[in-house]
């Protein structure tokens, strides 16, 4: 069992042939194997795109997301479209039935997301994004832009809204010999599809997550949201390890730090506040990023000892 995404996910990729598609599509192939089957391009149907790979088959080009999902089966879609046109680019996707849809693009206007966010619960789909890394399966699949290098298979399930730390929870649980079952990067924004919710509920139901990192930041309330939710699924007897971190602690109130999300406003979304709300959850909370891995492996050590 896997979270999101598998080794027979097969993945369309909505702007293929520009530099960042390009890139992490070879990345994909590379690492994982993963089955890449498509291109979109509404102004390049009919060609090909060929990959650095060597032996790697050419991936045929459509000129529409449903002609793509109707010729290969495909049943998840990348998009790494500028943000001037991802939104639209997202909306095709939920239109032609796509049932899971990866949006990498930083920099989509927040109307365009609240016209996407209408479409996404009118339908089946789940979005994961926008502005995110994506998500990774290791020795499995890898959609987004994930450095596939830094996995190890293992037993950590990791969610977080930040990317770069993200990576840092991968390489750290990598080096403690913990492994992954899956890391997903939901994104910053304010208006996005997956949340911290939807991946906890995912990963509390998988027998292969043994523990679960979950980061955080500063803005909004979907942390708190998060922390409150798992102390219901506690009393139901649902529960596992988890470690958590909350980044932009050191924030001025009131200024936006880096992702557009990342803003306190109105006493709300500031970092002891969630800090303390996961605690109230039973999470453990690191002193700092460099510490995730570490953090983890002495809260395990301690519940193998109290058991």
């Amino acid at each position: 069992m896997s979270i999101l995404v598998n080794k027979d996910t097969k993945v369309i990729v909505q702007g293929l042939t520009g530099k960042t598609g390009t890139f992490h599509t070879e990345q994909a192939l590379a690492y994982y194997g993963t089955m890449m089957v498509a291109g979109v391009h509404p102004k390049k149907g009919g060609e090909t795109w060929s990959s650095g790979i060597e032996g790697a088959a050419e991936l045929p080009i459509y000129a529409s997301v449903k002609e793509a999902k109707d010729a290969t089966g495909a049943n998840a879609s990348v998009v790494y479209v500028p943000p001037a046109g991802a939104g639209a680019a997202i909306i095709e996707a939920i239109d032609a039935g796509i049932p899971f849809i990866v949006c990498i693009t930083e920099g989509i206007p927040v109307a365009d997301m609240v016209k996407v966010k209408a479409r996404l619960d009118a339908s089946d789909s789940r979005l994961l994004g926008p502005n995110c890394p994506g998500v990774l399966t290791p020795e499995q699949c890898k959609i987004g832009i994930m450095p596939g290098s830094i996995f190890k298979k293992g037993s950590v399930g990791i969610v977080s809204r930040s990317g770069t730390l993200t990576y840092e929870a991968v390489f750290q649980t990598s080096q403690e010999g913990l492994g992954q079952s899956t890391a997903v990067g939901i994104g910053g924004d304010p208006v996005k599809g997956t949340e911290f919710i939807d991946m906890l509920d995912m990963f509390l139901d998988d027998p292969e997550t043994e523990s679960i990192i979950m980061i955080g930041e500063i803005g909004g309330s979907a942390e708190e949201e998060a922390a409150e939710w798992l102390q219901e699924q506690a009393k139901k007897g649902r529960s596992k390890p988890m470690v958590g971190f909350i980044a932009g602690r050191t924030a001025p109130p009131g200024r936006t730090m880096g992702h557009a999300g990342a803003v306190i406003s109105g006493g709300k979304g500031g970092a002891d506040d969630k800090i303390a709300a996961m605690e109230a959850a039973g999470i453990r909370v690191s002193p700092s990023p460099a510490k995730l891995g570490k953090t983890l492996v002495a809260l395990l050590q301690e519940l193998k000892q109290g058991a």
